[in-house]
This record gives C-alpha cells, sequence and structure tokens, in this order.
C-alpha cells in the first residue's frame, strides 16, 4: 500500500463545461479570463502582484495542457513548459448542480443525480411558514436579509441592525443553501451554530427538494467598514446520497484525514481524523504536518477554500491571481514529503469565474493534475465525470471499485 493525497483547489475550473450554457454560464473560464486579465494588465496590485499569471509548478503538472483539452487553446500569456510531468487532464461534471457538495460529492466517486431545492431569486427568499418556524424553535425576535445575495454586501447592509436587534441574517445564493451571517460576540458563536442546526433540522423535515447547506457565517467588527467574516465558519450539509470513496475507505480500514471543510462538507461521514485552519496557506501548512503523520493506505484529502470564497465569489480576479501563484510556489514542499508509492491529484470541484457576472460559481470543467515518485506523464483523455477521480485514489489504495467513475491509473 502507499498514500493518496487529494487537493481540492475550489473553483479553480479551466472553462469548456459541456453543458455550460444549461447553466447560464457558456463561455465562463476560471483560469482562461485570469490569465487573459493578467496579461492585459488590468490584474496589476501594488503591493501584491503584476503582469502575466505565473504558475511555473502547475504548469509542468500539466495545467495548461488540461486547459486546452477543455477548451481549445492555452491560457493567454502564461508559459508553456517544455516537458509535462505526471497524468494531466481534464473533467467535466455530471452532477445536477454548480456547486460545493456537489462536486466534492462526485470527486469522491458518488455523482448526485437528484435534483437540489432552490430558494427563489426573486422578492423573500424564505416562505413565511418558515421563517416563522425558524424564528420560533431558534428563539430569535426575527430574520434580517430573506433574500439573495452576497455575503459580504448583506453583513455590510444589515449588520448593524442585526447587533442592535438580534435578529441573524439570513440568505440565499443560486446554489441549494441557507446562510445565516450573526456577529460573533453581539449574538454569539455558539449561540449561531445552534441556531444552523435547528435550521437544518426544520429544513429536512420540510417537503419538497433537498437543501444542500446552512451555512453558519460569523463576523466581527463595529462598523460596516470594519466588518469581517472569522475563520469559524460552519457547513451543515445533507449526507450523500450513498457511500462515498470516504466510506469505502473508512470500512476498508484507512484513515481519512479531512483538512479544511471537507468534514462539513461529507456531514463528517468516513471521516477519521479532522484538522481545521483559516486561509490557504494555513491549510497548506496543516496538510504538511498531516503528509508527515499519514501512514500506507491513508487518503488525505484538504479543500482550498480561499480562491472561491475570498476572490471567486468576490469577481477579485487580481486576488485570485495572487492566491494561484502563492498556492503554486509552495508545491515544491509537497514533492518533497512524498515517498515511493504516493500519489497526489490536483483539481477542482466547480468553476467560480471571477470575471463573470453576478457572485455565483460557474460550470466549468476542472483540471487533474496527478504526480508521485515512478509516475510517468500522459495526457488524459477528458474525463466524463469528476468520479473518475476517486476512482482513481480507490484503485491506486488497493480498495475495490465503486458503481460510478473509472480510474484513470
Amino acid at each position: 500500500m502507499a498514500r493518496a493525497f487529494l487537493f481540492v483547489l475550489d473553483s479553480f475550473g479551466i472553462g469548456g463545461g459541456p453543458d455550460a450554457a444549461a447553466f447560464g454560464d457558456l463561455g465562463a473560464d476560471t483560469l482562461g479570463h485570469i490569465a487573459e486579465f493578467c496579461a492585459a494588465g488590468v490584474a496589476d496590485r501594488p503591493g501584491l502582484r503584476q503582469g502575466p499569471l505565473k504558475l511555473p509548478n502547475m504548469s509542468a503538472l500539466g495545467l495548461l495542457h488540461a486547459a486546452r483539452a477543455a477548451t481549445g487553446r492555452f491560457p493567454q500569456g502564461m508559459d508553456v513548459p517544455q516537458r509535462v510531468f505526471g497524468y494531466h487532464g481534464a473533467a467535466s461534471e455530471v452532477s445536477n448542480g454548480k456547486d460545493t457538495p456537489s462536486g466534492h460529492w462526485e470527486i469522491a466517486g458518488t455523482p448526485v443525480s437528484f435534483d437540489w431545492g432552490y430558494f427563489p431569486a426573486e422578492g423573500d427568499a424564505f416562505e413565511p411558514d418558515l421563517v416563522e418556524a425558524i424564528t420560533a424553535a431558534g428563539k430569535v425576535p426575527g430574520i434580517l436579509g430573506n433574500c439573495h445575495a452576497s455575503g459580504t454586501d448583506i453583513i455590510a447592509r444589515h449588520g448593524l441592525d442585526h447587533m442592535r436587534s438580534g435578529k441573524p441574517i439570513c440568505y440565499t445564493s443560486s446554489d441549494s443553501v441557507f446562510q445565516v451571517a450573526a456577529h460573533e460576540h453581539a449574538f454569539g458563536l455558539d449561540r449561531l451554530l445552534a441556531f444552523c442546526e435547528t435550521v437544518r433540522k426544520i429544513l429536512d423535515e420540510r417537503p419538497g427538494g433537498r437543501i444542500g447547506r446552512v451555512i453558519a457565517r460569523p463576523f466581527v467588527g463595529e462598523t460596516p467598514e470594519t466588518f469581517e467574516r472569522t475563520g469559524n465558519r460552519r457547513d451543515y450539509s445533507v449526507l450523500p446520497p450513498e457511500p462515498t470513496l470516504l466510506d469505502r475507505l473508512t470500512e476498508a480500514g484507512r484513515t481519512v484525514h479531512a483538512v479544511g471543510k471537507i468534514g462539513d462538507i461529507f456531514a463528517h461521514q468516513g471521516i477519521g481524523r479532522l484538522t481545521k485552519a483559516n486561509g490557504n496557506m494555513a491549510l497548506f501548512d496543516a496538510t504538511l504536518r498531516i503528509m508527515d503523520e499519514a501512514t500506507d493506505g491513508d487518503l488525505v484529502f484538504t479543500n482550498f477554500v480561499d480562491f472561491d470564497m475570498l476572490y471567486g465569489h468576490r469577481r477579485d480576479v487580481a486576488g485570485y491571481a495572487a492566491a494561484l501563484e502563492a498556492f503554486d510556489r509552495r508545491l515544491p514542499e509537497v514533492d518533497r514529503k512524498l515517498k515511493p508509492g504516493d500519489i497526489v491529484i490536483l483539481t477542482a470541484d466547480h468553476g467560480c469565474d471571477p470575471t463573470w457576472r453576478g457572485t455565483d460559481h460557474t460550470r466549468e470543467r476542472v483540471p487533474i493534475m496527478s504526480f508521485g515518485p515512478g509516475l510517468r506523464s500522459r495526457l488524459l483523455e477528458t474525463r466524463t465525470t469528476f468520479a473518475d477521480i476517486g476512482e482513481s485514489v480507490a484503485r491506486h489504495l488497493g480498495i475495490a471499485p465503486g458503481p460510478h467513475g473509472r480510474s484513470f491509473l
């Protein structure tokens, strides 16, 4: 046996989703548009970054060739390496959504074939009877927001009223999600988490479509200018529809190390060890520590959330580019910790093109970059489901294949 390391760069799509038009995302391309803006000089920011997008390590692992497989062209302004290492290619999503649970569950071998439940985009997002139920059970005097919104915008808009009234800020997006923002001190973090658990229970008991996640969004600060979300976010997800790669590994006696929000995404099913950290670099540090501790047969599964949460949704091209470059610079640290037989897979769960309209995710293909000691270079055929990633991990770790997907190893 050996070890597997599965790293999800949250929202790092590479364009070319074959069904993007059905999601209103035809032409969305997270990597391609970031590279285009950087090449044009419009993603320069003093003290942060400047010039063309520079990702030499991921490029050497086949990122640009994966992007060409997805879209038919190399990203603009990026240096194409003379030599590429490891397996590399693109994968399309088959799940009925472009959200975090759908993408991660499909990566873990379990595509979502059912339809998620969503809240209305116009007018009140939550029906009066739902509001009445959650305010009564949650023991709050009412809610603020009750609409589709950007998380940072709605906190700036309602934060002061929330602190005065004790009413939590409740909102949604184009994803299947019920989000609750509350001040860590004025409202209380424990109270916010308890309220979200109450909302989760009420939503699960209601007829109709499934709501994928209830998300607690704590923040601090005293004015709209100083309000800031903290790292104490918590996602309350529904259970995957069937056993995932994580369950299968756990049943086989292996340890699944979940770093970041992986535990929340899988409703803590199939998780052997949970490690939390706040921010991409802290997540990277935590992952390196777990790599030292993981034993043969283990899976280390990390989500790097900043790409999506801080830059994609906020449509911050320069910030997204700088975060990619910072991540890329640290990849050699991962390589130095690998042992014979180990495998690393870098991928994403959906897109979130920071140049696209709105603030929501975008339906795109994702990259596959797989490397490890002795792994030869090969351009993969474009995979028709993210589940091929999970099945490749299963094969590498020597457990039986699942019902979805096909290993590329």
